[in-house]
């Protein structure tokens, strides 16, 4: 989940965001589906978007990867008020805010029915939030991969930039590479290639829709 559902750039932090995110992941919940959320901090810092500054791009990362902390508190506490229990794990360690992430306790927590967010990307610079994403599905053998983006699925070419662009309801691992479409970074697609772990991509306005079983996005397997 990117931190841009909880915030712009000129407000980055946006209380009412995680509430309106938090109900509808009540929604989901409630339906009876576990979920382990991944989430980004696009709404706070960005590392990759530090360019040809004297800035380290290690320091980035880990900025942006504390950035998510933030998102995940935030989170765990509107999840709060709509009466769903869930646990942030980080996979930096910061033991007195949120728990470190081990498999063995997020898959705990899941057994017990609660929201797992997952904070801290990987633990590693370099790697983004796609990468974490599905490292993480395949260590907690989750069904399926589902990447929440601003555009309603798998385009033949930037739907911002052409009108003809066609959208993809259904397509191959194999297609996508052949195509060399833009999906998410090729550390992550390759993970979940490798695992067969099915990727939804889908605008995330239609998250509850999605859930519901609506035919919404593109299925990537």
């Amino acid at each position: 989940m990117s931190g841009e559902v909880f915030g712009s750039d000129r407000e980055s932090v946006s209380i009412p965001s995680y509430i309106k995110m938090a109900k509808e992941i009540a929604q989901i919940k409630k339906s009876g589906k576990e979920l382990a959320i991944v989430i980004g901090a696009g709404n706070i810092f960005r590392g990759r978007m530090v360019g040809e500054e004297n800035f380290d791009r290690v320091a980035a990362d880990f900025m942006g990867m504390i950035g998510t902390i933030i998102n995940g508190i935030g989170l765990k506490e509107a999840l709060k008020e709509a009466d769903i229990k869930s646990e942030v794990f980080s996979a930096i360690s910061v033991g007195e805010v949120v728990n470190s992430y081990s498999k063995e306790k997020a898959i705990k927590s899941l057994e017990e029915e609660k929201v797992v967010i997952l904070a801290g990307g990987t633990g590693n610079p370099f790697f983004t939030t796609d990468s974490a994403a599905a490292l993480r599905a395949c260590e907690l053998n989750c069904d399926l991969v589902l990447k929440a983006t601003n555009v309603d699925g798998v385009y033949d070419k930037d739907p911002r930039k052409n009108d003809d662009a066609q959208m993809y309801k259904e397509i191959s691992y194999k297609e996508v590479i052949e195509k060399q479409l833009n999906v998410m970074d090729i550390t992550a697609f390759t993970l979940c290639f490798e695992n067969k772990k099915p990727i939804i991509v889908f605008n995330i306005k239609d998250l509850s829709r999605l859930l519901k079983g609506d035919n919404v996005g593109t299925l990537i397997n």
